[in-house]
């Protein structure tokens, strides 16, 4: 039995409450048809009067209490709940064909809600480690943490064990899809394009580093954690989901978080996770948004290189333009030189030979002319081998390798 739902005004808060063995109290948010927003405090005030007709002891009002707790942190902190049966609607029963995406974290579903707003709806993997409150604490963290570059989680679905989050739709799904899947189903994307990905990509995860509070180490960036919108600017998901996984769950914490490919050496090799672990991360993105060629799939040259030693071997050869897609037939030469040259800044085996994030947006912004006598052999990790740990890692400094001279 669900107990009416009472309208207020457009913008109220809506937490529907309903009957279960006596009753049970589900934290959500609806639309009422026709009629608005329900408020949170209209509700709970008609829950007062209406309790003890349904249920003869004090559990009742015990969870009263408990809701009523809850609902005060989620107006305070403007985290928007969802319930369940919303997001199953939205999802068409979270239908095989509104599948969008998956990975360690969960699966993602397209949905629409029922004013028309397209959303994308992860449901995670493996219970969270913590209880209601502190969930609804990391998620408000997360929805504090607001950049044109970084996909908006809007909201999330804490009922019974689901563990559901709710971010913003993006129309061109994520770059591994766009750029890196099979060429019949991929986009075209021009050097201004490509550029302006590796920008945004750049801005959003200095933002993580330096801006954001708490600062966030991303730990799995990756073409697919990057979002395309409609116009093809890059938003990167999925950051800040670590804390909400037990340490023995999924990929996340088991040590090591990420993908092979991406890894920066000393944190696959040693688990040694600092902010370059990212930079590492970004300028094989980088290199893979360039040359069109996954750097987790795809291998380089009689000696089936991987896509950072490929480049590198290009440099020394004085080649280093082959390593672009062929797809790319106009592109400025020394714009596409400097990116990969950054690139490889980014991957050197000594994180502390690594440029920060900040600086990297500004050497792909400027043109600057780099100093690569201080560049050093990538780093790569090579999974199953003997070559292990490939670059040299001695000569490790305690000041940015990388040097900027104005033109």
């Amino acid at each position: 039995m669900c107990l009416p739902q009472l309208c207020s005004n457009e913008g109220s808060r809506v937490l529907p409450l309903q009957n279960n063995l006596g009753f049970s109290l589900c934290l959500g948010f609806e639309v009422a048809p026709n009629t608005g927003f329900v408020s949170v405090e209209a509700q709970l005030k008609f829950m007062g009067a209406k309790a003890m007709n349904y249920c003869g002891f004090g559990v009742c009002r015990s969870r009263k209490r408990k809701t009523e707790t809850q609902a005060e942190e989620i107006v305070t902190n403007n985290v928007r709940l969802f319930s369940y049966n919303s997001l199953r609607s939205a999802t068409r029963d979270f239908h095989p064909s509104n599948k969008i995406g998956g990975g360690g974290f969960g699966v993602v579903y397209m949905g629409v809600l029922r004013d028309g707003t397209c959303i994308a709806v992860k449901c995670l993997s493996a219970e969270s480690k913590q209880g209601t409150k502190e969930f609804l604490t990391e998620i408000n963290m997360i929805s504090k943490i607001r950049h044109p570059n970084l996909v908006e989680l809007i909201g999330c679905c804490i009922e019974g064990s689901n563990r559901i989050l709710v971010y913003e739709y993006l129309e061109n799904n994520n770059l591994a899809s766009a750029l890196l899947g099979s060429k019949s189903k991929g986009i075209f994307l021009d050097w201004p394009t490509r550029a302006t990905i590796c920008m945004g990509t750049a801005s959003g995860l200095a933002f993580l580093h330096e801006e954001a509070e708490p600062p966030i180490v991303h730990r799995d960036i990756k073409a697919s954690n990057i979002l395309l919108d409609g116009n093809f600017h890059s938003k990167i998901g999925d950051f800040g989901l670590a804390k909400l996984f037990p340490d023995n769950v999924t990929h996340v914490s088991t040590r090591v978080a990420g993908t092979m490919g991406y890894l920066a050496p000393e944190y696959a090799l040693l688990g040694q996770l600092t902010k370059k672990a990212d930079v590492y991360s970004f300028g094989v993105l980088v290199l893979e948004i360039l040359s069109g060629r996954s750097s987790s799939k795809s291998t380089f040259g009689v000696d089936l290189l991987v896509l950072v030693e490929w480049a590198w071997k290009l440099r020394e050869e004085g080649r280093l333009l082959d390593i672009v897609d062929p797809e790319l037939t106009e592109y400025p030469e020394d714009e596409v030189i400097r990116f990969i040259k950054v690139a490889l800044f980014c991957t050197q085996a000594a994180c502390n030979q690594r440029p920060g994030m900040k600086q990297v947006v500004e050497m792909l912004s400027k043109e600057v002319i780099l100093n690569e006598k201080l560049l050093t052999e990538p780093g790569v990790h090579l999974a199953h081998t003997s070559r292990g740990l490939v670059g040299d890692s001695s000569r490790a400094t305690s000041h940015f390798a990388t040097q900027m001279l104005p033109r």
